[in-house]
């Protein structure tokens, strides 16, 4: 499964917030077997995030789209993705009398809050999907998620984003496979193994140097089990390799 990500956020391009989101989704789709093939950030607008989507939906297997939701004016994320799929949006009745129960609770809760802070909520706008979508709900979190033809829209808060995420990952399954070999040898002195590598297997080698002193990393990746055995076999007989928990 060829997957893109696409983050949404004027926080995280002021730096403000750190995207914690992406690595997270990468990483756990490709435990899954899957492969992101593209990870990008967008601001709050409309436009850019409708145009992204748009392209990402034709080009990929299956777009995740994190953040930008909820019931305030610069949560624009459902709006966009709906204009990207020419759909309308909906009020969905079920997800409004939810989140109203919700709201209740915690004023039940945090009665402190309520007699300070005038809590208003658009319960309409919390509750509104492209049309046809599935919501996604979780108790992590006000905003819900939904799949929408292969565009996963998930919240932009982490915990809500892997609370949500557990409710589809099992729709993120594919067939690549890695093997992961640690190297105390310098990148440069790789070049020769590395082309040798790819001249001989249906893999692909990703080096990653190493940090604060440890070990570099070769990553093997293919679809073919056999064929990621044999080339890490093949460097680990060319490559002065090092246990994992030396890293």
């Amino acid at each position: 499964m060829r997957v893109a990500v696409l983050t949404v956020g004027d926080e995280i391009l002021a730096g403000d917030t750190v995207n914690t989101n992406a690595t997270w989704l990468a990483t756990q789709v490709d435990e899954r077997g899957g492969s992101v093939r593209r990870i990008l950030t967008v601001p709050d607008d409309r436009s850019v995030i409708a145009e992204t989507v748009r392209d990402w939906h034709a080009a990929f297997d299956a777009v995740v789209v994190t953040g930008g939701l909820g019931h305030t004016p610069d949560d624009v994320t459902m709006d966009a993705v709906a204009a990207a799929l020419d759909r309308d949006l909906a009020v969905d009745d079920e997800i409004r009398d939810r989140i109203r129960e919700k709201a209740r609770e915690f004023a039940a809760k945090n009665p402190e809050l309520t007699d300070e802070y005038d809590l208003e909520m658009d319960l309409d706008a919390a509750a509104t999907l492209p049309a046809g979508s599935r919501p996604l709900l979780t108790d992590a979190g006000w905003a819900p998620g939904c799949v929408v033809e292969n565009v996963y829209v998930l919240p932009g808060i982490p915990e809500e984003t892997k609370a949500t995420f557990a409710v589809v990952a099992d729709e993120f399954g594919g067939d690549a496979v890695a093997e992961t070999l640690y190297t105390p040898a310098p990148e440069g002195a790789l070049g020769g193994v590395l082309e040798g590598v790819h001249e001989r297997f249906d893999v692909a080698v990703g080096s990653y140097p190493g940090r604060d002193g440890g070990p570099g990393r070769l990553k093997v990746t293919g679809t073919d089990p056999n064929a990621v055995a044999d080339a890490a076999a093949w460097l680990r007989d060319r490559v002065e390799v090092v246990d994992s928990d030396e890293e």
